[in-house]
């Protein structure tokens, strides 16, 4: 993937159900955090639409995923919580990476649960699984329940209000 067509901010779901909230989520704080950077348009990547590739021989689609988020600035990687960890077609798609196969992205992880109990999901199993494999995690993750999905754009906002100081200045664009 050249420069040119490299996407600034990648939202990434991990919910094997195509079209989920955490989709939503994904997109809507990727979209609040690419406006604050002047960063255009967001790519969306719903897993749900490769998960039967994942483990075939040939993946053309997948491997497209894995290369786009791989070419990202940013990255928001989200997950629904099952279990108390993220779920296993995110695992599976990740894997798919060598260690440091994400070197380069600004990873944001992000977690979409029923209990705030769970919130801890996305700083101590996703943000580790996000370095191993190269990435940076510089903000603090996104955590939100069920409950207050309601309240997401503002939720987004204030969270992309305080992160796109810090993620302008390591991806070198202008915050606004």
């Amino acid at each position: 993937m050249s420069a040119a067509d490299r996407p600034q901010v990648v939202a990434l779901s991990g919910n094997p159900r195509p079209g989920s909230r955490t989709l939503l989520v994904a997109r809507t704080l990727a979209g609040a955090l690419a406006e604050r950077l002047g960063a255009g348009q967001i790519t969306s990547l719903d897993l749900a639409e490769v998960a039967p590739q994942l483990f075939a021989e040939s993946a053309p689609d997948a491997d497209r995923f894995a290369e786009t988020l791989a070419g990202a600035a940013v990255a928001v990687v989200a997950t629904p919580v099952y279990k108390a960890s993220y779920t296993g077609l995110l695992k599976a798609f990740l894997d798919r990476y060598p260690t440091g196969g994400l070197r380069g992205v600004l990873a944001v992880p992000v977690v979409v649960s029923a209990s705030p109990a769970h919130s801890f999901v996305a700083e101590h199993l996703l943000r580790p699984l996000l370095v191993e494999l190269g990435a940076s995690a510089p903000t603090r993750p996104f955590a939100v329940t069920e409950s207050k999905l309601a309240d997401l754009d503002a939720l987004a906002a204030t969270w992309a209000d305080e992160a796109a100081v810090t993620v302008s200045a390591l991806i070198g664009t202008g915050a606004r």
